[in-house]
């Protein structure tokens, strides 16, 4: 939160074209910049008929790791249609921010408060306020205050913002999107997913995806098919109310997942590597105005090569790599455009407005510097993936097969003019990315970029102030914090308004950065594939830019200005300490996941250590299944009729990592993938009749991914031994099941759920 000692004041207030449509609006004055107040009641008054009708339709579409300098909108190599013809009707943003990762980004939008302050300090939970994930009842939600306020409301696609703890069939589901203001939600609930065999939910309820009539399932379809469903039902039975329509794309997180025609449109577009890219893309954004003629072009960091030195098989990768992005983020602009096209034909279609934000952060240098077909577990582990082993499968790259993500160097490329990318919140390649907003009733279409100072917390008191709505003083009986974003309508009809955001922290694994008034001093603590982790922070050097001067942050200026450092330095530490920044967390948060002691003073509670499970249950996510690469016992008592029976046990994880247990031609089997690299099956003959079918498994070395000795056992007798090498955990995008698989099968001796035709009476395990 921003106080007033340092924070401008300012009036906020609506355009005179959209004052129609702004029934019931206040015009206030001489109050903090970064805070909409509100006198509405717990209960709001009903909204009339007039009031519905007239309020603009809301749309907010927010891609996934995507660099400003990716689309050929912002200067870049990728075609996005949708977005061009969205940005024709409309205006575009050059200096909107985001948080530099995914879930902080979606959290700061949907509540228009600094994400710390939502709990959700950067992407995986640890027990400190600001990264705790508690999504706290005094930051309503955006879609929960135009529900109470006439909208129908309902969001598709990645949601991220859930604990993982209660990502269940039993709840709770009150930090689900269901609970937080969408009436609806339609998609994945976890950070990635596989585009081909994604694990779903409908509001609350696991689901399949579903067959497509012909062709290839693919979710960005999927999403825009409900999407636009949704839509039509609006349009039949409530076209007097107001929507509003939060779709959060897939794309281009990884997995890069997209058909092979999307990719074979840019075979060699590519081929002149990353640094000619950069020239050319720099080039092209000043001949557009994206950026200002007087730009500079940051240099290439040193942790990443030249392309010129690389080897002919790393070119002949990392340019597939790009080529399979490239293809995977046109296909999802070609889906988006699917979406606004519908929305433009339905009722009120020119009284919608659009935000299309063209990524939650910096695209993703994650991939490290050959990219990976493990990517995940490449983040996580740091699971390597050679260049000769990628190599061997290139042209499946993009399929389901493969977890696939590419060199660091593409990231750093679509960043440009900027410096870094994804995870580095001191500098705007991973912080900076391009918005387009369209609302024909409301907005004049005006080619001038709008270069004020933005930030994603900006959304929703923009959504506010477009729509005549005041945020809430409280909720459901709970006092509201104040908003941190300022709405930036005032920028709509004038492109040379002085920005109205003055000041704004940024903070990510001890990568951090202050802005204030067109500077902004800056920390860079690590590369996106090296998280640090190192817990002091005191020592750490900082940087000072004037970026009204500097688009790019290509110069330090901290020598020649010490006392403005000094005084943004300051202004962090205070904005950090007001928005539980502290304890801030480096890079071993992300490894850990959470499992680390509270300040390093008490040990979380042991977990349990025996689970009964039943047929028909729900799948779980693998992170709330038992911990099998422990030594453990599984013990399924099942009935195989005379004519035998097949199908699965028990399978955790998925085809980039887990193990099954199934039945197949009269055998028994046990299968352990290890991140889709090897798999490493046993087996053994399958008899009829009543039976207890046992796994029991002594891990005996303690090094990560160490392995250990399996046995099969049917009814107390040992039918199969088998010593693993090594053991890896699933992929945390898998999922447990009973009696069925679920998303993509641990190994490709079966497909599809694989139901067990046999009769399950229980399934026990015992972590020993």
């Amino acid at each position: 939160m921003v106080t007033d000692s340092y924070q401008g004041r300012i009036r906020i207030r609506l355009r005179p074209v959209a004052a129609s449509i702004a029934l019931g609006a206040f015009l206030w004055a001489s109050m903090p910049a970064q805070a909409v107040p509100s006198s509405r009641p717990d209960t709001p008054r009903p909204v009339s008929v007039q009031q519905q009708s007239s309020r603009p339709n809301i749309v907010v579409i927010l891609l996934d790791d995507v660099g400003f300098a990716a689309s050929e909108r912002f200067g870049g190599a990728v075609r996005t249609p949708a977005l061009d013809s969205l940005a024709a009707s409309g205006i575009t943003y050059n200096r909107f921010h985001t948080t530099s990762v995914c879930s902080p980004t979606r959290a700061a939008l949907l509540t228009g408060r600094n994400a710390h302050r939502v709990g959700a300090g950067t992407v995986v939970e640890y027990p400190h306020p600001g990264y705790d994930w508690s999504w706290p009842k005094s930051t309503a939600t955006v879609a929960r205050v135009l529900l109470d306020n006439g909208y129908n409301t309902a969001a598709f696609g990645k949601w991220h913002n859930t604990p993982i703890a209660e990502i269940s069939p039993v709840g709770p589901f009150d930090r689900w999107p269901t609970g937080l203001g969408f009436q609806h939600f339609y998609g994945f609930m976890q950070g990635e997913d596989s585009q081909w065999e994604p694990l779903l939910y409908n509001d609350t309820t696991a689901v399949d995806p579903p067959r497509p009539a012909k062709g290839e399932y693919h979710f960005a379809a999927d999403i825009t098919d409900r999407a636009i469903n949704w839509l039509q039902t609006q349009a039949s039975l409530a076209s007097n109310r107001p929507y509003f329509l939060y779709y959060a794309a897939g794309g281009a997180h990884a997995p890069h997942h997209v058909a092979k025609e999307w990719i074979d449109k840019y075979r060699g577009r590519f081929d002149g590597g990353w640094d000619k890219y950069r020239e050319e893309v720099f080039a092209r954004q000043k001949k557009m105005g994206v950026i200002p003629h007087d730009t500079t072009l940051t240099p290439r960091p040193a942790e990443l090569p030249a392309w010129n030195t690389l080897s002919a098989d790393q070119k002949r990768l990392y340019v597939h790599q790009m080529e399979v992005f490239a293809g995977f983020l046109e296909y999802t602009d070609h889906e988006i455009g699917r979406l606004i096209e519908q929305v433009r034909q339905g009722p009120n279609g020119n009284n919608t407005l659009i935000f299309y934000i063209v990524g939650d952060n910096g695209a993703s240098g994650e991939g490290a510097i050959d990219g990976s077909d493990v990517g995940l577990a490449n983040i996580i582990y740091g699971l390597p993936s050679p260049v000769d082993e990628q190599l061997s499968h290139v042209d499946q790259l993009g399929s389901k097969l493969y977890d696939n993500h590419y060199s660091a160097g593409w990231a750093w490329a679509t960043a440009t003019p900027f410096r870094w990318m994804k995870r580095v919140a001191s500098f705007f390649g991973g912080t900076r990315n391009p918005m387009v907003v369209s609302w024909p009733d409301g907005i004049k279409t005006d080619a001038r970029p709008r270069s004020q100072f933005t930030d994603v917390n900006d959304i929703a008191p923009t959504i506010y102030d477009a729509a005549g709505i005041r945020a809430p003083d409280s909720v459901d009986g709970v006092a509201q914090q104040p908003l941190d974003g300022v709405s930036f309508a005032y920028s709509f009809d004038n492109p040379s308004a002085p920005s109205q955001h003055r000041v704004q922290y940024f903070e990510e694994t001890g990568n951090r950065a202050i802005y204030q008034d067109g500077w902004i001093a800056t920390v860079r603590r690590s590369v996106p594939w090296q998280l640090s982790c190192k817990p002091d922070f005191s020592t750490d050097s900082w940087e000072l830019y004037d970026i009204e001067k500097d688009f790019s942050q290509a110069h330090d200026v901290a020598a020649q200005n010490p006392e403005k450092l000094k005084a943004l330095q300051a202004l962090f530490e205070r904005e950090a300490r007001a928005n539980h920044v502290y304890p801030m967390q480096d890079g071993c948060i992300v490894k850990t996941a959470g499992s680390q002691p509270i300040d390093g003073k008490s040990a979380p509670a042991a977990p349990p250590s025996h689970f009964v499970y039943h047929a028909g249950m729900a799948r779980l996510p693998v992170a709330k299944a038992p911990n099998f690469l422990k030594s453990h016992r599984i013990t399924a008592d099942v009935d195989i009729p005379p004519a035998g029976a097949e199908g699965v046990l028990l399978t955790n994880g998925g085809r980039y990592g887990g193990f099954t247990l199934y039945a197949k031609d009269g055998r028994l089997f046990y299968a352990s993938n290890f991140f889709g690299k090897s798999a490493a099956i046993m087996e053994a003959p399958l008899p009829t009749g009543s039976l207890e079918i046992a796994y029991d498994y002594d891990r005996e070395d303690p090094k990560l991914f160490g392995g250990g000795t399996g046995r099969l056992l049917v009814n107390g007798k040992a039918v199969a031994l088998h010593r693993f090498d090594r053991i890896g955990a699933p992929a945390q995008f898998g999922s447990m099941g009973i009696g069925r698989s679920h998303g993509g099968p641990v190994v490709d001796a079966y497909d599809g759920a694989f139901s067990f035709t046999g009769t399950i009476k229980r399934i026990t395990v015992d972590v020993k």
